[in-house]
């Protein structure tokens, strides 16, 4: 089993910054993906950033392409998601996942079902 567990959420307003992390902890030998996640009220949980491999591999939603980052301390066994330029519509319950990557290729890095694990989420709200 792994657990998640994101942190750095809070209440900024728009134009700013946070910056998101996700703590694994167990057997995390046997994770090789991890991904970032939102949802919104009253909307479906919807796909923001992946890592992969060693950290060299990365996708990004269109909405967050340009403004987020995502990165790992291996070290750590940290995933990271820097936030810039934040919107109001960026405001959600964002979610730390976690899985196999050969998983996450069958079924495509943006699907929920590709991942095995999760983490608690972390409010981000955006004022405007």
């Amino acid at each position: 089993q792994v657990q998640l567990v994101e942190s750095g959420g809070g209440l900024v307003q728009a134009g700013g910054s946070l910056r998101l992390a996700c703590a694994a902890a167990g057997r995390t030998f046997s994770i090789t993906a991890f991904g970032w996640f939102r949802q919104a009220p009253g909307k479906e949980r919807e796909f923001v950033a992946n890592i992969r491999g060693s950290g060299s591999t990365t996708d990004y939603s269109d909405s967050v392409k340009g403004r987020f980052t995502i990165s790992r301390d291996n070290a750590k066994n940290t995933v990271y998601l820097q936030m810039n330029s934040l919107k109001p519509e960026d405001t959600a319950v964002y979610y730390c996942a976690a899985g196999s990557v050969l998983r996450v290729f069958r079924t495509g890095v943006a699907d929920v079902s590709g991942y095995d694990y999760w983490g608690q989420g972390t409010q981000v709200t955006v004022s405007s």
